[in-house]
């Protein structure tokens, strides 16, 4: 009897591993899928008349850990996410999937004003305050989207620590290809240290609830660009290369603007 108990306790602690196991991969998860799907797609269809070989940035780690983790993201990525993804889309309305992502995007509004502010763009900045003002109060704690709708010309600006840096002179960086958290470089992976310290959820008490929602949060926002990360692999003669430009182009893009 010991023994089975023993064996019941082993597999249910094995069990409770591997449910936060995939808690935290879905709550760090930001492979190609998070913003990089157009910038990368239009990459993939470069590489069809260009050498697949072409480096856009220095990628000194590129064999073999960025290309390990690569695999790694893009098994998280196509058994964990996407069918978590596509099981959400087809149980939860789109209005609720939108009024949620709506509510996280609102509440970081602390990383976009400071980012904004450290970056002197101040008219984003300004932007960033009114359009949080709007959806906090008349949008309901920005369930509703208010600003946009009412005042098109404003919109958040997904400003973050790695722009920064790089508007501070720091423009070159080596790639990186991090587990979980996906394409990086080494500006901006130090970049999220400040703005993880300025995300709401970081202070939450508890850590479980902080985990539990950016899992959710991974989840919600790959369920409305369902079969994107797919159509970058199709397209690619390389999918690690056309992520890694596509990566690297958004972010000079951001950076510029």
């Amino acid at each position: 009897m010991k023994a089975v108990e023993r064996e019941e306790r082993g597999t249910a602690a094995a069990a409770r591993l591997l449910a936060a196991f995939l808690v935290l991969a879905l709550a760090f998860l930001s492979s190609p899928p998070a913003g990089l799907a157009a910038p990368a797609a239009a990459a993939a269809e470069e590489e069809d008349e260009e050498d697949t070989g072409a480096v856009t940035v220095a990628d000194p780690l590129e064999h073999p850990f960025n290309r390990d983790m690569y695999v790694l993201n893009d098994f998280l990525v196509l058994y964990v996410l996407e069918p978590a993804a596509r099981l959400e889309k087809a149980l939860v309305p789109v209005e609720l999937r939108t009024a949620f992502r709506n509510v996280l995007r609102n509440l970081r509004f602390p990383v976009r004003f400071a980012n904004s502010l450290l970056q002197a763009k101040w008219d984003k900045a300004a932007d960033e305050f009114a359009s949080f003002f709007l959806n906090t109060t008349v949008g309901l704690l920005g369930i509703a989207e208010v600003a946009t709708a009412a005042f098109p010309g404003l919109r958040q600006s997904p400003e973050d620590m790695g722009q920064t840096l790089a508007v501070w002179g720091w423009q070159e960086s080596a790639y990186l290809m991090l587990p979980f958290f996906g394409p990086s470089t080494l500006r901006d992976l130090l970049g999220r240290v400040p703005d993880l310290v300025l995300d709401p959820l970081f202070f939450m008490n508890d850590p479980t609830l902080s985990f539990g929602l950016r899992g959710i949060e991974a989840v919600n926002d790959t369920s409305f660009r369902i079969g994107d990360y797919e159509a970058i692999q199709r397209a690619a003669l390389d999918p690690y290369i056309a992520i890694r430009n596509g990566y690297i182009q958004n972010r000079t893009k951001l950076i510029s603007e």
